[in-house]
């Protein structure tokens, strides 16, 4: 959903298989435990006036030969985010989920594993709050996508919980206000 005052950009892979049949973003357990994290509820969540959500592909990319989601089509990418972004210049905060978004938007501080990515976050974060300083892109903060999956993953880093989630549910609530 694009904004003209949204000051949050949501950024994660492509509609799963639940969000392609609801036609609207995060319409499953994934946005349940994504909304929880931000601290937020749908009312706010799907309020394009307040986040703009900008996955990396805009169509349902279809099922792997093990039933994941595949990756999001490259065209998506080249033809649309350079111009949506240029759009909105207002975003201060991004949250790139996963690995597909990180390694869009911020490609220079993404590590080659998803976790070495977000156990970075605290440098990830000081440096684009610095480039955000000199009006270079918005601040980011990588997240694992919210799925069920990463549960292992959460758990072996507690990190994850007690140090990144405060940071973002204090930042979303200082850019809602």
């Amino acid at each position: 959903m694009l904004s003209s005052t949204a000051r949050i950009a949501i950024c994660g892979q492509a509609p799963g298989t639940r969000v392609h049949a609801s036609g609207r973003p995060f319409t499953d357990p994934s946005g349940d435990r994504l909304r929880d994290w931000m601290g937020i509820g749908e009312e706010v969540f799907y309020d394009p006036a307040k986040l703009a959500i900008i996955p990396m592909g805009f169509c349902f990319p279809g099922l792997d030969s093990k039933g994941g989601d595949k990756p999001p089509r490259p065209e998506c990418k080249k033809t649309w985010h350079q111009e949506i972004f240029s759009n909105m210049p207002q975003i201060e905060t991004l949250l790139a989920i996963g690995g597909y978004a990180q390694a869009y938007h911020m490609p220079e501080l993404t590590k080659s594993r998803l976790w070495e990515t977000i156990a970075e976050f605290r440098s990830i974060w000081e440096t684009t709050c610095e480039r955000h300083a000199k009006g270079l892109g918005p601040r980011v903060l990588p997240l694992p996508h919210p799925s069920w999956r990463n549960n292992v993953h959460i758990k072996k880093h507690p990190w994850f919980e007690k140090e990144l989630l405060p940071l973002l549910k204090e930042e979303v609530s200082r850019l809602l206000m």
